[in-house]
This record gives structure tokens, sequence and C-alpha cells, in this order.
């Protein structure tokens, strides 16, 4: 597949809508965080990616299955991604930077419990990835003064950076309109996504550490009655 679209706005702006959004539209996957997760095969790109430095990534590997991306961690390497797919559009995604950032303390709120969960290691990889491919933008991602000027920061350098023909600035409020001019594609016949509330990421991160956690309990239970079996073996035989 080809990249087409290249998001370029912030995780919390509207992004997992979009996601949806633009998968009905070009017929594709969209690449977002939640991508991230459920492919460890992409947590452990990302994470060599941070550990080189965020350099030498494999731009065309990595998204060769999909048509757009969107949310972190790839909104922070738009400009790499702009280089691999130069036919692609940009949208940057936009919100309140109050409100933005209110939002974001949920995601803050939620990598800090996966945190806790380090000695999982899909958490302990996450935790790696957040810090050094996504967090490391902000001073203090918990500072609402200085995450909010990053924030705003952003935006400008990002209409500065993309000529205007390649670029939407986009607001998810202003429904299929715009984006559907943006893409040249018709208005689907039905309602624009809202997806990604705080409610339904808590209840996706609710599920994702559930399900980490029973796995890792279930193989220590399993390696644990194994070695039970083993050492009754052993004092049999003596």
């Amino acid at each position: 597949m080809t990249m087409k679209v290249i998001g370029a706005g912030y995780g919390r702006t509207g992004t997992d809508s979009l996601k949806e959004a633009i998968e009905l539209l070009l017929g594709g996957r969209c690449y977002h965080m939640k991508e991230v997760l459920g492919r460890p095969e992409h947590l452990d790109r990302w994470v060599e990616f941070g550990a080189r430095g965020r350099q030498g990534m494999d731009w065309e590997a990595l998204f060769a299955d999909y048509v757009a991306c969107v949310d972190w961690p790839a909104a922070n390497y738009y400009r790499e991604i702009m280089a691999a797919f130069p036919d692609a559009k940009v949208l940057l995604s936009v919100r309140d930077p109050e409100r933005w950032y209110d939002s974001l303390q949920v995601l803050v709120r939620i990598s800090g419990a996966f945190g806790r969960l380090s000695f999982i290691p899909k958490f302990r990889k996450f935790k790696q990835m957040i810090a050094q491919v996504v967090w490391h933008v902000f001073p203090d991602v918990r500072d609402r003064r200085s995450t909010i000027e990053v924030y705003e920061r952003h935006v400008a350098e990002v209409k500065a950076a993309v000529p205007a023909e390649r670029l939407l600035v986009f607001d998810v409020r202003a429904g299929w309109g715009p984006l559907c001019a943006f893409l040249g594609v018709p208005v689907p016949d039905v309602p624009f996504p809202h997806r990604n509330t705080r409610g339904e990421i808590e209840r996706f991160a609710r599920r994702n550490m559930l399900r980490e956690v029973m796995a890792s309990v279930g193989w220590i239970i399993v390696a644990g009655l194994v070695l039970a079996i083993i050492i009754a073996l052993v004092f049999r035989r003596g």
C-alpha cells in the first residue's frame, strides 16, 4: 500500500475518530498508537528507534500495510515521514489547547499505570517507548504551561513546514466536509465518528492491562506447577 495521509496532530486531538474516518474514506488501514499496542513487532521497532537516538527507522517497512497514520508516536516524526512519502498529504488535527491538555492527562495517568506494571515485558517496552519517542518533546508532561507551549509551537511549526496545498488543519468538530474535500472523496452517508472518549480509552487500557497481567500470571502458575512436578519426581527417585 502507499501512504496517502500523514497525521501531524498530537494525540488527544480526535485522532481515534480520524483513524476510523480515514479508514472508511480510503478503504485501508490507518496507523495509530493502538496498532503499536496490538502488534508486538511494531512496539519493538519503536523501542529500537528510540534506543538509536530516534534515527534509522524504515518508514516504508513500518507503514507497508497502511494508507495513513495519525496519533503518536508517528505525529512526532511527520517531517521524516513526509520525506519518505513525498506524495502524501498532511493532516494536522487540532483542539483547544486547554481542553487538549486536560484530555492528555488521561494518557499520562494510563502510561503511568503501564509503567507500574513494568515487570511485564510488554509494559516495560511500552514505558520505554513512550519516554523515548513521545514524551521526550515535553519538558514535563504534567506541567500545564510548558506542555501547552509545546503543543502550540508544534502546531505553528507544522503550518510553517508543510506547503499549504499539501496541508489540512482540521478540527474533528468540522465533520466530513473539509476532510472529504481535502482527500477528494465523496461525503459518506453516515455520521462522523466520535471515538476514544475518556471512558473508552480507560476501558481500552484496562482491557490491555488485564489481558497481559492474566497472561503473565498464567505462565507463572504453569512454571510453578512444572517446577513442583520436577521436584516431586526428583525426590521420588531419591
